[in-house]
This record gives structure tokens, C-alpha cells and sequence, in this order.
């Protein structure tokens, strides 16, 4: 009498060990898409970083050739002689010049100050993107961990609640992946 119900017991563990199997399945691309998102934030996060550091450079020197152009611009009437005023006129147009290819760069249109700031600001909402990925992955794997321990347990316990817990909780992290995967701005309650 005792075998049929051994049998049974027997066949429930198969069946939450093929459970614990998915999740373990579920968990390991979520791991991978967590760190795969990681790597990518990273990554866009140093080039907005780079972007924005080239931006202030130009900046600083267009500034700079603005600061000294108005300073020869105030100097220039202080001689008469017409050569100096034409050297003085000479460098003026130079820096004014140098000031018009930092703004609107003809040579490197890529590298023009709007430009420049429109690929960091590109960058940084990639970031932001991957971001919010790697955030759902973390929720999903927390809670594909969790549901595999639950799933052990109903196999050491007996207990089948465990193992329908196991299930919900395996059904919410591969909810959450996919979501990391097709829709990571959808839940904004997450970031």
C-alpha cells in the first residue's frame, strides 16, 4: 500500500525538480542580461563622460580666443598707426575666426559644440536605458533565487504550497526579464 503513494511522492519531485531546472534556466539569462546591461551602461556612461570633457574643452578655448579677441578689440584704439591697427584687425578676425570652428566646426562638422553635446546627451539616455534593464534583471534573478529555494524546499519538506510559491515567484522573474528585455522603461515605479 505504501508504494503508490511513494510513487506519488516520487513523481511531485520530478516535477519540482523540472521546476527548479526552468528557474535555474531563467536565472542564469537573467544573470547574463544583467551583466550584459552593466557593461553597456558602463561603457555609454564613460563615452557621455568623455563627450561632455571634450565639450568643456572647446568650450574653455573658445573662450578663451573670445576673452583675448575683446581685449585686442578694446586695445586697438589706443594706437594710430594704421599697420599696428591692421595687425591688431589681423588677429581680432583670427580669433573670431578660431571662436566660429569651435561652434560650427567646417572641417569636423561631428566635433561642433552642439553636436558634441547632442551625442553626450545621447549617450547618457542610452546609459539611463541600460540602466533601468539592469534593474529589472536584478529583480528578476532576487526573485528566481528566492524561488528556487522555495522549490528545494518543498522537495526536502513535502510541502506543496512551497512549490506553487516557487512557481509564482518564477513566473514574476520571467516577467521582470522580459521586461528588462522588450519593455525596461514600461514599469517606471522601478528606477
Amino acid at each position: 500500500m505504501a508504494e503508490p503513494l511513494e510513487d506519488a511522492v516520487e513523481a511531485e519531485d520530478k516535477k519540482v525538480a523540472l521546476l527548479i531546472a526552468i528557474l535555474a534556466l531563467f536565472l542564469a539569462l537573467a544573470e547574463a542580461g544583467a551583466k550584459n546591461a552593466e557593461h553597456h551602461a558602463t561603457d555609454l556612461n564613460i563615452e557621455s563622460s568623455d563627450l561632455y570633457n571634450f565639450y568643456q574643452a572647446k568650450k574653455v578655448r573658445s573662450s578663451i580666443d573670445e576673452t583675448a579677441a575683446q581685449t585686442l578689440e578694446a586695445e586697438r584704439g589706443v594706437s594710430s598707426d594704421p599697420q599696428v591697427q591692421a595687425a591688431f584687425d589681423k588677429q581680432i578676425a583670427a580669433w573670431k575666426a578660431a571662436m566660429a570652428n569651435f561652434e560650427r566646426d567646417p572641417k569636423n562638422p561631428e566635433d561642433s559644440l552642439a553636436a558634441i553635446q547632442e551625442r553626450a546627451k545621447q549617450a547618457n539616455e542610452g546609459r539611463e536605458l541600460y540602466n533601468r534593464k539592469l534593474e529589472h534583471y536584478e529583480y528578476s534573478s532576487g526573485a528566481l533565487q528566492i524561488a528556487v529555494v522555495l522549490a528545494s524546499a518543498a522537495i526536502i519538506t513535502g510541502v506543496a504550497a512551497l512549490a506553487w510559491i516557487a512557481g509564482a515567484l518564477g513566473l514574476i522573474g520571467a516577467a521582470l526579464l522580459g521586461l528588462g528585455h522588450l519593455a525596461p522603461t514600461l514599469l517606471a515605479f522601478f528606477g
